[in-house]
């Protein structure tokens, strides 16, 4: 079965999610929403044979649109994607999940109503090598999981359309933006312990009075006293990330390097040791990077759609927001908070 897709966003990361689609054989790029005139223009001249409207109740008005891949700034999220539901269609979100728990709430609500399936990219999940750390941890190959760090050392932010993603009210926050990603990573990793049970933040920035953290480091614990850490600098240059993983039995060292995010050619390894060894060996892994994550995405949300099953699930997705949101309360404190789920 084919899936049909309307997308609904057509900036710079909607165009690598068109591109996806198009090349995925499971899936076909039924139709295209766009926010303007101008960027519709862009979208027509990429792809002529598909259909492109103005706005996403555009998009929903047409017949051939089986699910919706939502790729909008963070704060229509909630909007679009109740929207998308209501009208009977399964829902491919970009992560964040939303900006607040009431909006994840109401996304939660909304698809349970329409009995439809939402699922959220959080892609690093589909990766040959942030996926592969799961694989290995869950195979029991370093023991019991009992620490973790993640460091992501970058560039800054691309600013988005109108520079949504420097405006608080519209991105949330950058913790939102890009460590969701790692608190998914890590909550994920040690699924075997339960929930993180507090966390406790430190940051700084350039630009305090915009009120958007670019430097910051947290710590997330789980009872019996595994914790992990994750720092993000948004103020450096390429992109660099490192995870690390340490057991009872053995350790899991990974890191990838690129000029960009999304560069097509990036040097990367994954390594680990076990009972104890104190040389790592390389484990083989394929290509690995955010369009290669995301082209695995879109080979398997078809199956996802068609068993109910999501890649990660609205309610999964909302543990990483509540995390979000107490590390920003963190911050703001500089004190531990507990975390209620």
């Amino acid at each position: 079965m084919t899936t049909n897709f309307g997308l609904v966003g057509y900036g710079l990361w909607g165009k690598h999610h068109a591109r996806a689609i198009r090349a995925s054989s499971h899936c076909r790029l039924a139709a295209i929403a766009c926010a303007s005139a101008a960027t519709a223009a862009i979208a027509r001249s990429d792809f002529p044979d598909v259909p492109v409207v103005i706005g996403y109740q555009a998009l929903l008005d047409l017949p051939q649109v089986d699910a919706v891949d939502i790729v909008v700034p963070n704060d229509l999220h909630a909007e679009i994607a109740t929207a998308a539901l209501a009208s009977g269609r399964n829902v491919l979100l970009e992560k964040p999940l939303a900006l607040t728990l009431a909006e994840c709430d109401r996304i939660i609500e909304a698809e349970h109503r329409a009995e439809r399936t939402l699922s959220v990219v959080h892609q690093f999940r589909l990766s040959t090598q942030w996926g592969r750390i799961k694989t290995m941890i869950d195979a029991g190959d370093i023991g019991e999981p009992r620490y973790a760090s993640v460091s992501l050392f970058r560039f800054p932010f691309r600013p988005g359309s109108d520079g949504w993603r420097y405006q608080r009210a519209r991105v949330g926050s950058w913790i939102l933006e890009e460590p969701v990603h790692f608190f998914d990573s890590v909550m994920w990793y040690f699924d075997s312990l339960g929930d993180p049970i507090s966390v406790s933040a430190v940051g700084n920035s350039r630009q305090p009075e915009a009120g958007l953290v670019d430097n910051f480091s947290c710590v997330l614990r789980w009872s019996g006293g595994a914790y992990a850490t994750i720092t993000q600098t948004l103020t450096a240059f390429e992109n660099h990330q490192t995870v690390e993983v340490v057991g009872t039995q053995g350790s899991i060292r990974a890191w990838w390097s690129g000029a960009s995010d999304r560069t097509p050619y990036p040097t990367f390894e994954l390594k680990r040791s076990v009972r104890g060894g104190t040389s790592g060996e390389v484990v083989d892994i394929g290509p690995s990077g955010e369009v290669v994550e995301l082209a695995e995405t879109f080979a398997r949300i078809d199956g996802a759609f068609s068993t109910h099953q999501p890649l990660v699930s609205a309610k999964e997705a909302r543990k990483r927001i509540v995390v979000c949101l107490e590390a920003e309360r963190a911050l703001a404190s500089e004190m531990p908070v507990s975390l209620s789920f």
